[in-house]
């Protein structure tokens, strides 16, 4: 709780300055979404449940331009909750993104040498669900991701960037134990030695992973007609250090706003990943029930449309 109190007071101040006035060089901007849906049913013949849902979003953005030298930093956090008849509040999005880029102008005017910096983690614990439990998959830096590069980036002009980094370490954190024991997002898993079936020696999962490699990232945003904006952000890791080069670690994401009016606006995002080292449950119908007939690494998809209360500052 103290650290959500943190950060909400981080952002309180943030926001005050910001409506202030733009302190120059810097140009400080942000946007707060919070969107709802309600469904009641009595005697409805047709059938269905009740259900109420609620997301958030608050996206915010600090950057710093003066001469040669540029300093982009970008703080995006969502929540949602979704409750169905009877079952409890579970959750359908949740994301802690900050992200900063520091760049001072090379030998080309659109060229710069650049060096990256990004964290990704989530608020609350996740669950797999069945009929009559649950099991933690996931909580609060567990799993959390760093990651370092320089390289260097082109920009065009202010809607375009193209980044790449040949040097770039990439940390993956898992500190909730029993996931690390399991070796949940390819960290090392727990090791047990044992003498004619009695268990002499038990060594941890490890908490952490190191990767090396190559870092590509694209970001784009433009204006589709009046009122309506996209942007879209690719990345992509190479762990040619100690793994096949060829094979990519992949995140997409991508966000069209639509705006009504002032206060009142729709947004439609999406996000696509690929991690060889996440390990996604296969799942078959058997005998009319869904069972996990195994796992491995897969494509993951996520798609969120909001309509609701927003509010630019």
């Amino acid at each position: 709780m103290k650290r959500y109190l943190v950060l909400f007071t981080f952002l309180m101040t943030s926001y005050s300055i910001a409506q202030r006035d733009t302190i120059r060089p810097w140009s400080l901007s942000g946007v707060i979404s919070v969107n709802g849906s309600q469904v009641a049913l009595e005697n409805w013949v047709a059938g269905g449940e009740d259900a109420i849902s609620i997301t958030s979003l608050l996206s915010f953005r600090a950057n710093y331009k003066r001469d040669k030298t540029t300093w982009e930093n970008t703080l995006d956090l969502a929540y949602g909750l979704l409750k169905q008849a009877d079952k409890e509040f579970r959750k359908t999005d949740d994301k802690i993104d900050l992200t900063s880029k520091y760049g001072h102008q090379a030998f080309r005017k659109h060229l710069f040498y650049s060096s990256f910096f990004n964290f990704k983690t989530q608020f609350a614990p996740g669950y797999k669900y069945n009929d009559t439990s649950r099991t933690l998959i996931s909580r609060f830096m567990a799993p959390a991701y760093a990651l370092l590069a320089i390289g260097m980036d082109y920009k065009p002009n202010t809607n375009i960037s193209v980044f790449f980094s040949p040097f770039t370490c990439k940390a993956t954190f898992v500190l909730e134990q029993s996931l690390a024991d399991a070796g949940d997002f390819g960290v090392k898993k727990a090791e047990f030695m044992n003498n004619n079936g009695q268990i002499i020696r038990e060594k941890k999962g490890s908490n952490y992973r190191i990767e090396g490699g190559a870092y590509f990232i694209l970001q784009a945003k433009y204006e589709v007609m009046k009122n309506i904006t996209a942007q879209t952000r690719l990345d992509l890791f190479s762990n040619y250090f100690a793994g096949d080069p060829t094979v990519l670690d992949v995140n997409w994401e991508s966000l069209i706003n639509m705006k009504v009016n002032k206060y009142i606006s729709a947004s439609l995002s999406t996000q696509l990943i690929y991690d060889q080292d996440i390990k996604v449950p296969l799942y078959k119908q058997l005998n009319g029930k869904k069972v996990q007939v195994g796992e491995g690494p897969r494509v993951q998809f996520k798609e969120v449309f909001a309509v609701g209360f927003s509010y630019k500052f």
